[in-house]
């Protein structure tokens, strides 16, 4: 747990990284193995599995639910009811700067790109590049975020 992490009651944190001064809203759960960086705001309400790595500066809107298994069952092809052992964990990374809107789900084995904006209610499926605004289900591109570098303008 980094310094000056501010935590909303009722969550539910364990064997995971917290960077400094990152903000967690209520309701959150962040398991094993995710990593959340610096200066991040987490809403309430999120679920953030094992696997996830949340680099610095990210806003994660409210209700947004990650996923780290691309084919979850219940039981093993014996009929066990599967443990962990059963299963892989699929990492996904969420890159610094990005914004991820309220009620999003993001899939396993995907990266949101540096500074990219995930619309909210979309489901994320695949990639999306640094600097894209995307939406929907699936979500798609909808636009790059221009930027000034320099004095000049530059479309991502």
């Amino acid at each position: 747990m980094g310094t000056n992490v501010r935590l909303s009651k009722f969550i539910n944190l364990y064997g995971c990284e917290v960077g400094d001064d990152t903000k967690i809203g209520a309701f959150v759960e962040i398991q094993k193995n995710a990593s959340i960086g610096k200066c991040c705001k987490i809403s309430s309400h999120t679920f953030i599995c094992e696997g996830v790595v949340i680099e610095d500066n990210v806003f994660v809107g409210h209700g947004v639910t990650f996923i780290n298994d691309s084919y979850p069952r219940a039981t093993t092809f014996e009929g066990n009811l599967q443990t962990e052992t059963d299963w892989k964990v699929e990492r996904t990374v969420i890159k610094k700067g990005a914004s991820i809107g309220s009620g999003t789900t993001i899939l396993s084995n995907t990266n949101i790109g540096e500074n990219a904006i995930v619309g909210a209610g979309s489901v994320v499926t695949k990639d999306v590049p640094p600097y894209a605004i995307v939406a929907g289900n699936p979500a798609k591109i909808l636009r790059y975020i221009e930027q000034t570098i320099k004095g000049h303008n530059e479309h991502f």
